[in-house]
């Protein structure tokens, strides 16, 4: 038996993506690990409900965005408050995506991750 952990994201700026997952998604720190030289930063991301994270990947070194290429993969969040939550997202600028007919959107992170949100 196996139970979900976390999810990885690969971030070009921390402070800019945890500044995003806050004010979007509500997400808050709950660990962070730094390399002893520096090479990295790990931040996981916890929603207050679940035991899932999503980790924040920042490598000291890296200069430019990541090739996200055609993988075809998204982080799903639920919300009761999904018309509260479209207003906001418009507000942010950061829907990439809308299928009313299967009452979905999809929002993009600074990194071009996309996030789809589902009522609950």
């Amino acid at each position: 038996m196996f139970a979900f952990n976390h999810f990885n994201f690969n971030v070009l700026d921390l402070e800019k993506s945890l500044k995003f997952y806050e004010e979007a998604l509500g997400l808050k720190e709950v660990r962070r690990k730094e390399a002893e030289d520096g090479s990295f930063i790990l931040v996981y991301l916890g929603d207050g409900k679940s035991s899932f994270t999503l980790e924040l990947t920042w490598l000291k070194d890296r200069t430019e965005k990541y090739d996200l290429g055609e993988e075809e993969f998204h982080l799903a969040f639920t919300t009761d408050h999904y018309e509260e939550a479209y207003r906001k997202h418009k507000e942010m600028g950061v829907i990439l995506f809308e299928n009313p007919e299967m009452g979905i959107y999809f929002i993009g992170d600074p990194d071009g991750y996309w996030i789809e949100i589902v009522p609950a």
